[in-house]
């Protein structure tokens, strides 16, 4: 039992010691790895700071780069923005240069009324010195002439002064009537040229164009036989499109085209466009022309009112009644001597501004009147007179100014003006209607104008020949010398203007030029 229990006790301490003897072994070996790997963990550390300062030194440089780069670009952006500064500050001083100008013009144009204002100064002043010594001289004469008369008529005081005052006042009646003669020739020429400046100055600022509107009346077709097919069966086609659209069709020999005519140039626009779209979609019966002419209809009347609205806004005319709008959106469509009423009309608004900004008058009633002057033309294919006439008789239905509807009444001469207004538009008219290029005629009518004002001039008494110069719009008469003298020159020039605007219908004026020449030759021998 003992040797036993030593045996599980050597045993047991052999155990341990070789539990010792691994664990040493085992710390040992543990020490080995730990250092290796320590050693391997430094590399690697080493290695990842190398790695991260070549990154470091990478982020850097691209740093650099990339800051480089920026200040280029902030550079090159603060270069524009200098460049476009220096562009508004040379353009600002071209503007300023431009203001300067104008303002040294301005004061140059001062000056000089500045001048002329002291010449009338001093004319009024040596006029006022003129009747004061006047004066003086007509006292003195009179004291004379009352002591004279007490002297040699022993007249009583009373009787002397009212002679004395008698003879005086004929005097004064006789210097005023020559004073007033000379003023009334002065402020006579004055006018004159005033006026011509403000013509001259409002056509030079309103530079409209020369090329007038026409209103197209025939459609375009692609062959004759298509003329056949607008005709239809026994005319039912054509009757069923004359009914529809109010116009009439003519389709004669003319190759190639169909005539729409009639008096409303509304309706004429709906017939054209009307024909067109048959043409083109090919299906023409009676049925399809009603559908297609009332939805043509529809579309022609928001273009007009589309036009209507445009040129109001073109005008700046405000606060009108959209019935008015659209009736002049009408003369779109309206034509006179070839010229487009709307744009007429725009045109004599502009001049009509301008003429009365010269005269000191408010130029938005003198834009207005002239916008509206000729809306009669959109109506009096349907209503009996004038245009101007109906033109007023519209208006007033709309509560416009008595001012508005004289001029548009007025701008014909028709009625007398009531304001200055009127004349103002029958002028800018005037202008607009016979400024070069506005109007045309057909050769024929134009011939015929020639004729009838040479006609006219040749049934005068003393008339030897005659001559239309000037496209019409001037003619020469040559009278015989011993038949006619200067007084009765001066009224067959006057009778035969009279005559002209009785007799014969023309845009713009006439001028009549009477020649009168004595020749006298005789021959030394």
């Amino acid at each position: 039992m003992n040797i036993l229990g030593t045996l599980a006790f050597d045993i047991a301490i052999a155990v341990i010691v070789g539990i010792a003897v691994a664990a040493v072994i085992i710390y040992a070996g543990l020490k080995k790895m730990g250092a290796s790997k320590l050693k391997a963990i430094e590399e690697e550390q080493k290695g990842q700071i190398e790695s991260a300062k070549r990154e470091a030194e990478n982020v850097v440089k691209a740093a650099h780069i990339e800051a480089g780069e920026v200040t280029l670009r902030k550079k090159e952006e603060f270069t524009n923005e200098v460049n476009q500064v220096r562009a508004e500050l040379r353009e600002a001083e071209k503007r300023l240069s431009k203001r300067e100008d104008l303002v040294n013009n301005q004061v140059e144009q001062l000056d000089q009324k500045e001048k002329e204002l002291k010449s009338l100064q001093k004319g009024i002043d040596k006029q006022q010195s003129y009747l004061a010594e006047k004066d003086k001289q007509l006292s003195a004469l009179l004291i004379q002439q009352k002591n004279e008369l007490l002297k040699i008529s022993a007249m009583d005081s009373e009787s002397a002064k009212n002679l004395l005052l008698k003879r005086l006042e004929d005097e004064c009646e006789h210097e005023m009537s020559v004073v007033i003669q000379r003023k009334l020739e002065e402020a006579k020429e004055m006018a004159d040229q005033k006026s011509r400046e403000i013509i001259s100055s409002a056509i030079q600022r309103y530079a409209a164009e020369q090329t007038c509107e026409v209103t197209v009346s025939t459609v375009d077709i692609p062959n004759d036989d298509m003329k056949g097919r607008i005709i239809g069966r026994e005319g039912r086609n054509i009757r069923a499109f004359e009914k529809a659209t109010g116009v009439d069709v003519i389709v004669d020999d003319t190759p190639g085209v169909i005539v729409v005519s009639g008096f409303d140039p509304v309706r004429r626009e709906v017939a054209r466009l009307s024909m067109e779209k048959l043409i083109q979609d090919g299906r023409i019966h009676p049925a399809r022309i009603e559908e297609l002419v009332e939805q043509v209809r529809e579309e022609v009347k928001q273009k007009v009112m589309q036009v209507g609205k445009a040129a109001t806004v073109e005008a700046d005319i405000r606060g009108l009644n959209n019935k008015i709008v659209y009736t002049l959106g009408t003369l779109e469509f309206r034509t006179s001597y070839g010229q487009n009423v709307l744009r007429h009309s725009l045109e004599v608004a502009f001049l009509a501004q301008v003429m009365a900004d010269e005269l000191g008058l408010d130029g938005t009633i003198a834009r207005r009147a002239g916008f509206l002057h000729d809306i009669g033309k959109a109506m009096d294919h349907e209503v009996e007179g004038g245009h101007p006439a109906i033109g007023a008789n519209f208006l007033k239905r709309y509560s416009e100014s008595p001012i508005i509807i004289n001029a548009v009444e007025g701008h014909h001469g028709d009625v007398p003006p009531d304001n200055p207004y009127t004349p103002l538009i029958a002028a800018a008219d005037a202008i607009s209607a016979s400024r070069p290029g506005a109007r045309r005629e057909t050769l024929e009518r134009y011939i015929k104008r020639l004729e009838k004002l040479e006609e006219i001039a040749r049934s005068f008494k003393g008339v030897e020949n005659c001559y239309a110069i000037q496209a019409g719009r001037e003619i020469r008469v040559i009278v015989d010398a011993n038949k006619i003298d200067d007084d009765s020159a001066t009224k067959i020039a006057r009778d035969i203007a009279k005559k002209i605007e009785d007799e014969m219908t023309y845009p713009g004026e006439i001028k009549v030029t009477l020649l009168r020449e004595v020749r006298c030759v005789e021959y030394a021998r």
